[in-house]
């Protein structure tokens, strides 16, 4: 697939099917959007919000949620507030996650079956990692949002003057729903 994609991308670039994308690295809008990497929204989510290329900086991850203060999205959402100039953040989660339920013992379980060994896992446990509550995923996805934008709100680093707002997105017919 890899090597199908190389192909398509040689192809784009040679025909210049870039220069209806170039734009600059500030969003327009300025808005920082917090999402789920699930592939049902990587069309969905930019049609139903009226975004074009450009407009927004969306910041994707398994659950659409911040599960450490100083993890690599909320180092993603300073930089966009800082460096390029993004006055609101919007946390989107969406309904039908597949990180909603999701079973550490499961995945350590999948590791396992594709050769991840024991050794590798305990290390991990003793060099401090709680792999149970690092891999669990999130039982209610509005209680998952609504806490997610508590920590952005009231993280140490991020400004007070900076508009953080929680929805759940339908992942078929994109509505969005407020999570107060």
């Amino acid at each position: 697939m890899i090597d199908e994609i190389l192909k398509h991308n040689r192809e784009f670039v040679a025909s210049r099917g870039y220069e209806r994308f170039i734009t600059s690295k500030y969003p327009d809008k300025k808005i920082a959007i917090v999402t789920c990497m699930d592939t049902r929204l990587v069309e969905l989510l930019p049609a139903a919000l009226g975004f074009r290329n450009g407009d927004v900086k969306i910041i994707k991850n398994a659950g659409g949620t911040i599960t450490n203060p100083f993890d690599s999205t909320v180092r993603s959402l300073l930089v966009a507030i800082y460096e390029l100039g993004v006055n609101e953040v919007m946390v989107i989660g969406h309904t039908g996650c597949g990180v909603q339920g999701m079973d550490a013992s499961e995945m350590l379980g999948l590791m396992r079956s594709r050769g991840i060994d024991d050794e590798h896992i305990s290390l991990m446990m003793h060099c401090g990692i709680d792999l149970l509550s690092w891999l669990h995923g999130f039982d209610d996805t509005e209680k998952a949002v609504s806490d997610t934008v508590d920590l952005v709100r009231n993280h140490p680093l991020v400004p007070r003057d900076i508009t953080v707002r929680g929805y759940i997105m339908d992942s078929v017919t994109g509505a969005l729903t407020p999570v107060e």
